[in-house]
């Protein structure tokens, strides 16, 4: 509905949402249908904004961070009142922690009758604050654009990550002037270079011998890929990846390493750590060497303390800052050829001695054989999505990234059930091109039945699923610790390809190596969603080095 005074046309509140996010250049609302939100999926109707519906609201806002994840640009996701808000918040803490630019709508109670027990009444924003970079409330329909500008702004601001507006029923069906014309929102590639530390970064650079790059998903969030693909190559530094940084060095690269990262981040003289935290993934940063000098590099100073001494600090542009390290470095290069060759070396002797594993024929199979399988049947630009346990944890030393924004996994957070939204958005985001999760069965419970979801927007994923019958993560563990395990069974052999068929997609059985390929070859031919449940050896214990606490 919209109204015409002499000056200005009204619409009503949930076109105003529309309206707002288009202007933005949104074109997809990630949802599970709620009464409260009718009046905005009107307004979306109206302004050509794809509503995209899912099973439940946590796939709908892990569809809005994975729309993040492989575009950079804000996912939205609307989530009706009370239980529809609090079924997202598990995804909304992970948008968090992974500082996934997401705005979150939510639906709210009349305010009109607050506080008289309205069907789902509950005030979000106290429990939502905490998890939210911006967290509000619409007071009146002419509020409503003025807050979308906030809060996205808030949103890719960094350090970027999620926020949330809730719309009282009777405010967003009541109409209201439009505001001027959206303002421009935050751009990272404009960020400019460190305030401070540049200096002394650069002359620990420029000194070292045994330098190396790790780097992680803020690099991706700073569209820092290009910068850093440039500082390798010229000041010819070895690199090591994690996060949403996977792929910004492909995984062919001569100064792309993986198997030895351990003895370079311990034997270098100078790290240069670029977007990502010395959380318990660099062992809090004792990854590194004792006297290894450190240089931090992000798009804005830390969230929590560094956890050991840094040598140089820069926050700012990461672009910018990268290309001010390379400028203000040459000749290192001339200086790094020897250890980048004792690097290699050793990357190639731990890859050597991992070739038994990758062609095992046991059966149920070894997860090093599922993945030596499925890299071959990978295009470089494929965008794999990991959701599970040690099963993800094999893919994510497996699976070779080669292009920016090709590997989603839940971060730092560890929520299971991420992968089927990531994959939902993938894939509308980039039909052409192939998208894979890889699940395990464990993590299958949490987001399943969002096949459904898949199949009926014609969303054709292919899923792997690494069927070893346990809570791999926890059984092995404990058993350790405690000589047995509980709470760590799950029903082995479960047929989760026929509940994928009767969801609508297809789904495959595999028990013996033999048969993984031609299955494989089959999932992806289907012209469906797809799963090939592969039965994996339960026993086999991924080798885990990180103390997660």
């Amino acid at each position: 509905m919209e109204t015409e005074t002499s000056s200005t046309t009204n619409f009503h509140g949930g076109r105003l949402v529309a309206r707002r996010l288009k202007q933005y250049g949104v074109t997809k609302l990630f949802t599970l249908s709620g009464g409260h939100l009718f009046s905005i999926y009107d307004g979306c109707r109206d302004e050509g904004i794809e509503i995209v519906d899912t099973r439940h609201e946590q796939a709908a806002t892990f569809a809005a961070e994975g729309w993040a994840k492989v575009t950079r640009q804000p996912g939205v996701a609307a989530l009706t009142a009370g239980p529809g808000v609090t079924n997202g918040l598990s995804a909304i803490g992970s948008a968090l922690q992974n500082q996934s630019p997401i705005m979150v709508l939510g639906g709210r109670a009349p305010a009109l009758r607050w506080g008289m027990g309205s069907l789902q009444e509950i005030d979000h924003i106290p429990f939502v604050a905490p998890l939210t970079k911006f967290a509000a409330t619409a007071e009146s329909p002419e509020a409503i654009p003025g807050l979308i500008d906030e809060a996205l702004t808030t949103a890719l601001a960094p350090h970027s990550g999620p926020t949330f507006i809730d719309f009282p029923l009777d405010i967003v069906f009541s109409e209201g002037d439009e505001s001027p014309p959206a303002p421009p929102l935050p751009d990272p590639e404009a960020e400019p270079v460190a305030a401070s530390g540049v200096d002394e970064a650069i002359a620990l650079l420029a000194a070292a011998e045994r330098p190396v790059i790790m780097a992680g998903t803020n690099l991706w969030w700073g569209h820092g890929e290009k910068a850093l693909l440039e500082l390798v190559n010229e000041r010819q530094i070895p690199v090591f990846l994690n996060g949403l940084a996977r792929g910004c060095v492909p995984a062919d690269h001569e100064l792309f390493f993986a198997r030895a990262r351990g003895q370079a981040l311990q034997e270098a003289d100078v790290a240069v750590v670029i977007g990502v935290p010395m959380d318990f993934r660099l062992g809090f940063g004792g990854s590194f060497g004792e006297e290894t000098k450190l240089i931090v590099v992000d798009r804005a100073e830390p969230l929590r303390p560094n956890p050991r001494e840094v040598a140089a600090e820069c926050y700012g542009g990461i672009a910018a800052t990268l290309d001010a390290l390379r400028e203000g470095t040459a000749g290192l290069e001339g200086a790094t050829g020897a250890w980048a060759t004792k690097l290699r070396e050793v990357e190639d002797e731990k890859r050597a001695a991992e070739l038994p594993e990758l062609e095992d024929d046991r059966a149920p199979l070894h997860p090093m054989r599922i993945y030596h399988e499925l890299n071959q049947f990978l295009d470089r630009d494929a965008i794999v999505i990991g959701d599970g346990g040690d099963f993800v944890s094999f893919a994510g030393k497996m699976i070779n990234s080669y292009e920016p924004g090709c590997w989603l996994d839940p971060g730092p957070f560890g929520c299971l059930g991420s992968g089927t939204g990531y994959a939902l958005a993938a894939k509308l985001a980039f039909p052409d091109r192939q998208v894979v999760l890889i699940v395990g069965d464990g993590a299958f419970g949490f987001g399943g039945m969002e096949f459904d979801t898949l199949a009926r927007h014609g969303v054709n994923v292919v899923a792997v699923m690494g069927n070893n019958g346990i809570w791999a993560l926890e059984k092995h563990p404990m058993e350790f610790l405690y000589g047995y395990s509980v709470a760590a069974e799950l029903r082995p052999g479960t047929r989760y390809d026929e509940i994928v068929t009767t969801l609508g997609g297809y789904g495959e059985l595999v028990e013996k190596p033999a048969d993984l390929r031609p299955a494989l070859e089959r999932a992806f031919a289907a012209g469906l969603p797809a799963l090939v449940n592969v039965l994996q050896d339960p026993d086999v214990v991924y080798p885990r080095k990180s103390n997660l606490a």
